[in-house]
């Protein structure tokens, strides 16, 4: 393949040696099928382990999915969801809540970094309902979020203030949260905060798998079915979940995600153009024009243009010191 695609997202990234020993390891043999076999359990043990609470553990194909199966859970068809406006959810994923929450609606805040102010949230809390407007009536928070900035303990839980008080439910969007737990992030404290969350496994090192976590018990029940509906009960199940197994085993999750969080530091300490948001997690977003991008792309370089004008490098378990030096020599010689 002619260019260089490894800062366009840590999607391109190959799957991390702990995930594919996992898949290996786990198939020689006959087992049980649609999450009844010993590795899914074993891989919902570790996931429990990790946050240190008691959930249901499923393990699906893709974000998109778990996000838009978690948020069809927790809210009905009239209403909507909070969520900052460039989270994933509502920028990237197609109407996919729409479509599996039977036409629950997205409200969408802004905020600095991809962050939710709390004032904001309680205001769009406080607003009356009324019959023409799918009120608000459940949350959505991204951490890391879509732009690298990592919540603390303490702003996730000013943030849900409002809506445990109204006794609504809360979703989190975990798809960096390994990055966001190598940043410092205490992932202990979510099962106090969340009714349901996802875990990315794919851009932290794995095979194309989630794993979606249900603390909430009064939504457990029948969550198999709800799976199955939506075609995200697989009958191999165990090889969704393997990829968990060897990540979580001896901390390779958290591990692969400080190298890439370290590897997105290097890059914005040698970066020529402005850095446009805090680098907490593995992405570096900064201020180039088009003829910039254009020379980059003309050196062989490939990264996007995000949603708010700046150039997004990402950064994941396999990027090399090596390459980041060589990107930072490119863009000093176009800058």
């Amino acid at each position: 393949m002619s260019g260089r695609y490894e800062f366009a997202s840590d999607n391109v990234a190959p799957a991390a040696p702990e995930a594919i020993a996992a898949l290996a390891r786990f198939n020689d043999e006959f087992m049980p099928a649609y999450g009844a076999d010993p590795v899914s359990a074993r891989a919902a043990d570790l996931v429990r382990g990790f946050l240190d609470a008691d959930a249901d553990v499923w393990f699906v194909a893709s974000g998109t999915a778990a996000n838009a199966i978690a948020l069809a859970a927790i809210c009905r068809p009239f209403d909507a969801v909070i969520a900052h406006e460039h989270a994933h959810i509502c920028t990237d994923e197609t109407g996919a809540p729409g479509l599996f929450g039977h036409g629950l609606g997205l409200h969408a805040l802004k905020g600095p970094s991809g962050k939710l102010d709390p004032a904001a949230v309680a205001k769009a809390l406080s607003r009356p309902a009324f019959a023409h407007r799918q009120a608000p009536a459940a949350l959505s928070v991204t951490n890391a979020t879509e732009y690298g900035a990592v919540y603390s303990p303490e702003e996730l839980a000013a943030l849900a203030a409002p809506l445990r008080d109204r006794g609504l439910p809360i979703h989190l969007d975990g798809a960096r949260l390994a990055n966001a737990v190598a940043s410092g992030f205490d992932p202990k404290c979510l099962s106090k905060v969340c009714d349901i969350l996802v875990l990315g496994g794919t851009k932290a090192g794995g095979t194309p798998a989630e794993a979606l976590v249900v603390f909430e018990p009064a939504l457990r029940h029948r969550f198999d079915a709800r799976l199955k509906q939506a075609g995200q009960l697989p009958s191999k199940a165990r090889f969704y979940a393997a990829p968990f197994v060897g990540l979580l085993e001896d901390g390779a999750l958290v591990r692969h995600a400080a190298h890439a969080n370290a590897m997105a530091r290097r890059l914005a300490e040698a970066m020529p153009f402005p850095v446009r948001h805090p680098v907490e997690a593995n992405a570096v977003f900064a201020e180039m024009d088009e003829a910039a991008l254009s020379r980059l792309h003309a050196a062989g370089w490939f990264v996007h243009r995000f949603l708010d004008g700046s150039v997004r490098f990402m950064c994941s378990w396999a990027t090399t010191p090596e390459a980041v030096d060589e990107l930072a020599e490119a863009l000093k010689g176009i800058a």
